[in-house]
């Protein structure tokens, strides 16, 4: 069998079993791997991921847009639990055979290793136990897809209800909050119950790769080589030490500037600066527009490829009932596009969203003319570098008359950016820190404990805000974070990726232009470099240095006291 015997697309895979996909598989598999043939071998292992990945992120993204449709979520679920899981399986018996051949480049040099970790961890018996935790997945969200609230009479999504947390009212803030809040409580023992067989599904499989928990099977699986749980830790202490405090005092501000004697979770998302909430865009046309035009002035290739998406149905951004909660970018290797899904409702946050997912999707583009499939995905450390680095480089060019604001409001919400940004990576810490207790503690099956020490994790890295009286919203808090429920351990990065960023911020305020050129060449790389490597090309340096971390939130303090000094004062 060759390459021109594959499928000719991934739509030949949309209702696959795996039944239809191991044929191909067992082909490869039997195949003599004389050094001649190696290239070509590898050429049609990777063509054939790319077809069945791309028929499986399809999958995803048809039930992701459409929770409550019975069909899509059986199709996501058939290729999540059944084919993938069997697929890995197969690819590290190539894997293997490809090691024991010899064969190497020096742009295989990361691949090889990526395959020699997951022969190493590698077991039979966990390959069900990854299907149930897919499964488990969905259901999750499923739950929290169909959460809705009732709002002066209309039923409405949780997302929707985040314009209100921007109202000048303070009661219609607090009414916003409660009732977004309030599907997370009711939902308490039901997405306990849920989290608890993950867990042990997750400790189960560790222990079969012979890990003492599943925080130390997770850092191979993701193969994290660049960096170890002690690195991690470092990280959590230098935020407590340097962003903390700095948050503080950004809460002070809002504290003062509102008028208010305490600070409530309902007030942290009102503009202080303003008498009614920014609406940068009406609908999702003018959003779409309005990015398609600043990505042009960040650079004309990347704005060619945001028409590509425009042109292609590449975009699906706005909220509505029974869409997945969330924001994500998917790529679809086959095609080389990638897809951009999130739930705008006409804020801030869904303008920095969408310059975030498609930091991401630029990253696709770049990454797909490397001629292997695993070439071209790098970690997730290096993904978010791509993403949260466009946050920073398309700033500039937020204003009108083809951004989205007028030149005070622009100021507004770079201020709000900014300071989201700082909060931000105290929120990251918290999250990886609480990740950490649960999979290493041995309590992370207790439901009451988990609580506990989330509350004691948000008392070190959030502070600032009153929370009393509100105990049960603030528990909420975690079971809305999706990421610790299917992507465990998938937050640090943010965390790292955002130190990188601002470099790449520091270094564009002296040249805009150079800086855009290093970030595009580090997303040419994929995967064929290490991280720090990819790093290094972007600008910026992997570092969890306490000082390091301190010199650039000095650098984001001192441009939010310059931001403020040009609003007004009353």
């Amino acid at each position: 069998m060759t390459v021109s015997l594959l499928p000719p697309s991934p739509a030949a895979f949309a209702k696959a079993t795996w039944g239809d996909v191991v044929p191909f598989f067992d082909d490869l598999a039997a195949r003599s791997l004389e050094p001649a043939m190696i290239a070509g071998w590898l050429r049609e292992w990777s063509r054939l991921e790319e077809l069945v990945t791309e028929a499986a992120a399809r999958a995803m993204i048809a039930y992701t847009v459409d929770t409550g449709n019975q069909e899509k979520e059986a199709d996501h679920l058939r290729f999540s639990t059944e084919v993938l899981p069997r697929m890995e399986e197969r690819s590290v018996e190539l894997a293997r055979r490809l090691l024991e051949s010899g064969y190497s480049t020096s742009a295989l040099s990361t691949t090889l290793a990526r395959f020699r970790t997951q022969i190493e961890i590698f077991r039979d018996e966990n390959v069900p136990i990854f299907a149930e935790l897919e499964e488990h997945s969905a259901r999750y969200q499923r739950i929290t897809g169909s959460m809705t609230a009732e709002w002066d009479g209309v039923e409405r999504p949780l997302p929707q209800l985040q314009p209100f947390l921007k109202s000048t009212d303070r009661a219609v803030r607090e009414r916003a909050f409660r009732a977004a809040s309030q599907p997370y409580v009711q939902k308490r023992g039901e997405l306990a119950g849920l989290f608890n067989r993950m867990y042990e599904l997750r400790a189960q499989a560790a222990r079969n790769a012979g890990f003492a928990n599943f925080r130390d099977y997770i850092f191979p699986a993701k193969f994290r080589f660049d960096y170890t749980p002690a690195d991690c830790e470092r990280f959590h202490e230098a935020i407590e030490r340097s962003v903390v405090p700095a948050v503080e005092r950004v809460l002070e501000a809002r504290r003062r500037r509102l008028g208010v004697d305490v600070l409530r979770p309902w007030d942290l998302s009102v503009d202080p600066y303003r008498d009614k909430p920014l609406r940068p865009f009406g609908d999702a046309g003018e959003l779409v527009n309005k990015a398609r035009q600043v990505f042009e002035r960040v650079d004309p290739a990347l704005g060619g490829e945001f028409q590509t998406m425009i042109d292609e149905g590449l975009l699906d951004l706005e909220s509505r009932k029974g869409k997945a909660p969330g924001g994500y970018c998917e790529t679809l290797h086959f095609q080389g596009r990638p897809f951009i899904f999130m739930n705008a409702v006409g804020l801030v946050e869904d303008v920095m969203t969408l310059l975030h997912e498609a930091g991401h999707a630029f990253h696709a583009f770049a990454a797909h003319p490397l001629p292997l499939i695993w070439q071209r995905h790098p970690g997730s450390e290096a993904a978010e570098l791509a993403s949260m680095s466009m946050e920073f480089l398309a700033a500039p060019y937020l204003v009108e008359p083809t951004g989205f604001f007028n030149s005070g409001d622009a100021r507004r919400a770079w201020l709000e950016h900014l300071e989201d940004v700082l909060i931000s990576l105290a929120h990251i810490a918290s999250v990886d820190a609480f990740q950490t207790w649960i999979y290493t503690s041995g309590q992370g099956n207790d439901p009451s404990a988990r609580d506990q020490a989330w509350l004691r994790l948000r008392s070190r890295f959030e502070r600032g805000v009153d929370w009393s009286g509100l105990e049960q919203e603030r528990v909420a808090r975690w079971y809305r974070q999706l990421h610790i429920f299917m992507y465990p351990f998938y937050y640090i990065e943010y965390g790292i990726a955002q130190i990188g960023a601002l470099q790449i911020w520091r270094n564009s305020l002296n040249d805009p232009q150079a800086a855009v050129a290093r970030y595009r060449k580090a997303l040419g790389l994929g995967a064929v470099q290490t991280l720090p490597e990819i790093y290094c090309a972007a600008g910026a340096r992997l570092t969890f240095d306490a000082d390091a971390i301190g010199e650039l939130v000095q650098l984001v303090e001192t441009h939010i006291e310059q931001v403020r000094a040009e609003l007004p004062r009353s």
